[in-house]
């Protein structure tokens, strides 16, 4: 399989799905151009051998065309980072995109508009009616899956090699991250820069594991991490469930938790977790001691307690300090670490100390020579809000293509350039 490093791009126009979906204010100025960032080293590659560029992105979840949505918002910036005056088509399959990269010279860029403002993009259909019929229901997905084919094959001839860059919708089988690749041979596909170093840190995690191996999953659902943990529970030595979570499992097995986030129908699952860590060896751990508040707000009155006994109307909203030292010296013994999900309301400064004190306990643990993958929208915030992303062996520009990765699913596009 071809690399960004053995193909020569000279004379080579290459369309390049990339993830450009960054957050934009209400004046259309982006406010964090890390992924554009992120595509850099890719797109000059390319450049510096002579080759031409052919852009595709997707910004936001239009419904259609939207000014709201449309990539030319992020044209200065990307000129400005390339150093290349970027051309923009108003269109990605219209007359005006196929002009223009027929037309595009070594060392040119063409960013094309939005590719989700058709719905040939992700393959559903849309503006069905409310009273349609199972039948007509049928008809409609099976006409989007045949145009979105053509759709594919229509980018695909503005080229003449793929790179797929954009792991943040590796997960997703769309058009241009899955099925474009059918229409170049083995030869003229490719992973770009950051695609690769994202398969490689999950697969070192995953794969060529060092252990200790410790996994710290947060977030406030247990539903949404089941796969997740399930898959790690056959892989790691150590698994630390926090977060919202934490008292789902707290009152599946008696503890008080006050107004504390629950899911009340996933108490069976928590016991079944916590059986299957036992039998699996694997030291699952949570939090102890919580900091909790009497409403949810960064000015609300806070105090101390333990998870299984918190006052009726406080809720935890961040670890203890217990909790923290007893996270902290496991992490700290660890080769490999995983931390997917902050263990507490982050985004509130006087609930963020737990984080804080794991992303410093992970920090100390990679100066030691341990392998760290950060990964997930909220846990990536968390460590920039820190000023710490640099100092993790690895922060991964994926949320659910991460975690799909990472529950053993193979990603449509993965699949599509390997061929497995």
């Amino acid at each position: 399989m071809q690399t960004m490093d053995s193909f020569n791009f000279a004379g080579k126009k290459a369309f390049v799905r990339v993830d450009f979906n960054v957050p934009l204010d209400e004046n259309f100025n982006i406010t964090d151009d890390t992924r554009i960032r992120a595509a850099i080293p890719t797109l000059k590659k390319i450049l510096q051998d002579g080759g031409s560029v052919i852009i595709g992105s997707h910004l936001g979840r239009p419904k259609g065309p939207d000014n709201k949505y449309s990539l030319k918002h992020i044209l200065p910036r990307l000129s400005e980072l390339l150093g290349v005056d970027v051309e923009f088509a108003g269109d990605c399959v219209g007359e005006e995109a196929a002009i223009k990269a027929a037309a595009l010279r070594p060392g040119q860029v063409l960013l094309l508009e939005n590719l989700r403002f058709y719905a040939e993009e992700e393959g559903k259909p849309r503006n069905l009616p409310e009273n349609a019929t199972e039948e007509e229901i049928a008809a409609a997905k099976k006409a989007i899956k045949e145009a979105q084919k053509e759709f594919a094959k229509k980018l695909a001839s503005y080229a003449d090699v793929y790179v797929n860059d954009a792991f943040g919708t590796a997960h997703r089988a769309h058009a241009s991250t899955a099925l474009i690749a059918d229409y170049f041979d083995a030869d003229h596909k490719l992973f770009g820069y950051l695609m690769q170093n994202e398969i490689n840190a999950v697969e070192k995690v995953m794969n060529e594991t060092q252990h200790p191996f410790t996994a710290i999953m947060g977030g406030s659902k247990v539903s949404t991490k089941i796969d997740i943990i399930t898959n790690l529970l056959e892989k790691v030595d150590n698994l630390i469930l926090a977060g919202g979570m934490t008292y789902t499992f707290v009152k599946a097995f008696g503890g008080k938790i006050g107004n504390s986030i629950v899911e009340d129908d996933k108490l069976d699952l928590a016991r079944e977790i916590t059986d299957l860590a036992k039998q699996k060896g694997v030291n699952l751990i949570l939090a102890t001691d919580a900091k909790i508040a009497d409403k949810f707000s960064n000015d609300a009155n806070t105090a101390f307690a333990p998870v299984n006994n918190i006052p009726d109307g406080w809720q935890g909203l961040d670890i203890g300090p217990e909790s923290e030292k007893a996270f902290a010296e496991v992490i700290k013994n660890s080769r490999t670490i995983l931390w997917n999900g902050p263990v507490g309301v982050f985004e509130f400064d006087n609930f963020d100390h737990g984080s804080r004190a794991v992303a410093e306990a992970i920090v100390e643990a990679t100066e030691k020579g341990a392998f760290s993958l950060i990964g997930g929208g909220d846990t990536v915030a968390c460590v920039n809000k820190f000023g710490l992303a640099d100092k993790f062996s690895y922060v991964s520009t994926g949320g659910g293509a991460l975690l799909e990765m990472i529950e053993g699913k193979v990603l449509p596009g993965i699949k599509a350039i390997r061929g497995y």
